[in-house]
């Protein structure tokens, strides 16, 4: 009995372990609630740019010798009205737009790391990730940033819900619907950046993505699917800390692939939704 206690207190009996677990937990949790309305949206591509694009100002960032986190922000922020205002025009199409401007950014970055002398270090944490190496300052700024999109998606929670599954009749209704899809580019673009530090540029879209639609299996309603999606991530994020701290393997990698595993199992075993459900349905 001994044994099984001290297996599972072993890890957090380290400092950096907590404050990897707290980040990680906070970051799964908002990705997760903001990953619900991404998905509504079909903003998954969106998702997946703004993480690239923020290299950009990563980038600079390091070459100028300035905080990372504020240059990344600067660029997600950036790429996300970007990306909102060239939609709008209808000119091209939305995916379009994102394509051209989020590898543009990304190229940027790479343009710039590649004449910097070393760029080791803090930088390649930020496309890999690493949630271990996270100060308490980090972990702080995480749980600010993450206060404010809450508070914003609580206080905007029927525009934004209008908006998600009905924005003809929104924008009929009176609603200011460039002005909510705008604040929602803007929330996604805070997310981007507290996770570029905990899971990497390379694995951000996972954390907003895979939580949310694994909570979309489980449920219908929108406050419901952030709730289960929030659950989902941090439990994903203490049962990866435990698979990296005892298989000796990337903590971000191990929090996303147990956040993948947890949708597979919903996926197949849903009630009434999964493939395993529908398939014996099909058969009857």
């Amino acid at each position: 009995m001994e044994g099984i206690v001290d297996f599972f207190r072993e890890p957090w009996t380290f400092e950096f372990m907590q404050r990897g677990l707290l980040a990680a937990a906070i970051v799964s949790a908002v990705a997760a609630v903001v990953g619900s309305l991404v998905i509504l949206k079909g903003m998954a591509f969106i998702g997946n740019a703004l993480p690239h694009a923020s290299f950009g100002g990563v980038a600079v960032a390091f070459a100028l010798g300035e905080n990372l986190y504020v240059g990344g922000g600067i660029a997600a922020l950036l790429t996300a009205l970007a990306i909102g205002y060239i939609s709008r025009r209808g000119v091209i199409r939305n995916d379009t737009a994102i394509g051209i401007i989020f590898v543009g950014a990304f190229a940027l970055g790479i343009l710039i790391v590649s004449r910097q002398d070393n760029y080791t270090g803090d930088l390649f944490s930020f496309v890999f990730g690493n949630v271990l190496a996270v100060n308490w300052n980090d972990v702080w700024l995480t749980a600010a940033v993450a206060a404010v999109v809450l508070l914003i998606v609580l206080l905007f929670y029927k525009e934004l819900l209008f908006n998600a599954f009905d924005p003809t009749m929104a924008q009929a209704s009176g609603l200011p619907v460039a002005w909510i899809e705008y604040g929602l580019l803007v929330l996604l673009a805070l997310v981007t950046v507290i996770a570029l530090q905990t899971v990497g540029i390379v694995l951000v879209v996972a954390l907003l993505v895979t939580p949310a639609a694994t909570a979309q299996l489980l449920t219908r309603r929108l406050s419901t699917m952030m709730l289960v999606g929030a659950a989902i991530g941090v439990a994903s994020s203490v049962v990866g800390l435990y698979v990296a701290w005892y298989a000796d393997v990337s903590a971000s990698a191990a929090i996303v692939l147990t956040a993948t595993g947890a949708f597979i199992v919903a996926f197949l075993f849903a009630p009434g939704r999964g493939a395993v459900w529908r398939g014996g349905a099909g058969s009857a």
